[in-house]
């Protein structure tokens, strides 16, 4: 599996750092949903999920949280604790977020609207796709 990490430019000074994003310039995609993840419980995870169709930019803005990427063939554990840096999830990759940090704020842009027909919601499913297509 190939994972993707884009590198923002930040700009700062002794007020603090600043990173834009813009669609096509530093985004792999055009922005039309962005939602947060925040005050996450301990030893609580999240996702369980794939999309048929949807790709996704995760940031954690602040803390950090952990990320078990899958795309039916091999599964990558990762750490995301850089707010200038952006994990880019393709479609069809199993995604789980853990080990919140009791800080975090973990920002999701998307490149599509919320349509729940593109989810895959079962595991064992995602996994008879994944390999029905290899």
């Amino acid at each position: 599996m190939d994972i993707k990490f884009i590198q923002f430019q930040s700009h700062g000074d002794e007020r603090g750092s600043l990173v834009s994003l813009e669609g096509h310039k530093n985004m792999p995609f055009t922005i039309k949903r962005v939602y947060y993840i925040f005050d996450t419980k301990e030893k609580v995870r999240r996702g369980f999920h794939a999309h048929k169709q949807l790709k996704q930019l995760a940031i954690v803005l602040k803390g950090s949280c952990r990320f078990l990427l899958d795309d039916g063939k091999e599964k990558i554990e990762l750490l995301l604790d850089n707010p200038s840096q952006g994990l880019f999830i393709e479609s069809f990759v199993w995604r789980e977020m853990y080990d919140f940090s009791e800080d975090c704020v973990l920002l999701v842009l998307a490149d599509s609207f919320y349509d729940e027909s593109d989810y895959i919601r079962d595991y064992q499913e995602f996994i008879e796709m994944a390999t029905h297509d290899s």
